[in-house]
């Protein structure tokens, strides 16, 4: 049974459609979402460690995504920042430490022969995730 639900987003519009999606899903199964976005970690080393986003972009796309979800009709949104060296590994890491059933998430708009594969964070994520992966397009 779906309990808690997990959209991962980083502002696109691809994303956006995935909280859309993963909203419609948590009115449907009377589930907990939570909207998180992955900042990336770049350097260390012999630098610094820097994030991929500001913290006002990162509460930014958080806000956003909320209120799409809200738009969607859902009361209450549980937002996070993970930060993580990589997405998918931020995203199965989030979703394992707060029990999450299943996770929604988008992918981008490909053409050609890339029509053919998911994105490679969608992928990583599904094929590494403990939980469903409904990836929304």
């Amino acid at each position: 049974m779906t309990k808690k639900i997990l959209c991962p987003t980083d502002g696109t519009p691809h994303s956006m459609l995935a909280v859309a999606v993963a909203a419609e899903l948590a009115l449907k199964y009377g589930a907990e979402l939570s909207i998180c976005v992955v900042n990336v970690a770049h350097g260390g080393g012999r630098g610094p460690l820097i994030n991929h986003w500001s913290d006002e972009e990162v509460a930014k796309i958080l806000a956003d995504a909320a209120a799409e979800a809200k738009l969607a009709g859902i009361a209450s949104v549980h937002t996070a920042e993970v930060v993580d060296r990589e997405a998918a590994s931020g995203i199965v890491g989030y979703a394992e430490t707060h029990q999450i059933d299943h996770i929604v998430m988008g992918t981008g708009d490909k053409r050609g022969l890339s029509r053919l594969v998911l994105g490679s964070v969608a992928a990583d994520v599904a094929g590494r995730a403990h939980c469903s992966v409904t990836v929304a397009r």
